[in-house]
């Protein structure tokens, strides 16, 4: 059918009534997160990113968006995100992530804390004027900010993200290359890019202290990261002999709801809940 069959169909709405609910559930859930977005209601939980050889003591904390609807509750993620991801909804949600993690870095000096972002927003012009400016205010924050770019996004423009990289680590900033194995990495680019540390991902951790194929997988992934002098942080790890294994093997950090749930209360300020003994 032609765009313009299209413009003189008729025909009832085709689809199961099931169908239309469910695409008319996600276009008000886009509405509401548009305007929460623009409203800058959106708060982070924190989630402590711990080190090996202290799994008391984080090395860091990654900052998660959360979107708050008119009714002052959390829009779910999985609701929105893989539609914004590639709209300019997703920049402006990115903007109020970075904007958010600037402004905690800012209050908190001791801080250091990871933000995620899609490699479609370098070049966005919100953004960058956000990035400016915090780090402008305060040359400490760009050394205490780790930006996370997700694997799929930053092999999709490998060669602006890696100049746009550049850029920001002359700066002072850090980069994690963010669900590292999940299956879109060109060992080429890798070799151009310079992130500081390589987020292997969950898939590949759960379960590892008895699951062989992961334990096979992880430490590949593992040998690749660190002969690029890469940092390697487990993501997902949820039991003790998980966390074990990974010990074990010689992650560098750990992170996961074994450590610690990510939080809206900043695990700072009651350091002895952000992460297990």
């Amino acid at each position: 059918m032609t765009r313009f069959d299209a413009d003189q169909d008729t025909s009832p709405q085709r689809g199961s009534p099931l169908d239309f609910a469910v695409g008319e559930l996600s276009r008000l859930t886009l509405t509401t997160v548009q305007r929460a977005v623009e409203r800058g209601d959106g708060v982070l939980a924190f989630q402590p990113v711990v080190q090996s050889s202290r799994p008391d003591q984080p090395a860091f904390h990654e900052g998660l968006i959360r979107i708050i609807d008119d009714t002052g509750r959390f829009v779910p993620l999985r609701d929105f995100m893989w539609h914004a991801e590639t709209t300019e909804l997703g920049r402006k949600i990115d903007c109020l992530a970075l904007a958010l993690g600037l402004r905690a870095l800012a209050e908190e000096p001791g801080l250091r804390l990871s933000i995620n972002m899609s490699a479609r927003s370098i070049g966005y012009p919100q953004w960058l004027e956000t990035m400016r400016r915090g780090i402008g205010a305060d040359d400490s924050l760009a050394e205490r900010l780790i930006l996370e770019i997700t694997e799929s996004s930053a092999m999709g423009m490998a060669d602006l993200v890696i100049q746009f990289m550049r850029e920001l680590q002359g700066r002072g900033v850090s980069f994690a290359l963010d669900d590292f194995g999940a299956g879109y990495t060109s060992f080429r680019y890798l070799r151009d890019f310079s992130f500081d540390m390589i987020k292997i991902d969950g898939q590949f951790i759960r379960a590892i202290s008895d699951q062989p194929d992961n334990q096979v997988l992880a430490r590949a992934l593992q040998s690749i990261a660190h002969h690029f002098d890469m940092f390697t942080v487990a993501e997902q790890v949820e039991t003790a002999d998980d966390a074990a294994y990974l010990i074990d093997m010689g992650i560098d950090c750990l992170q996961g709801f074994y450590f610690g749930a990510p939080t809206i209360n900043p695990p700072w300020r009651a350091p002895h809940s952000s992460a297990r003994r």
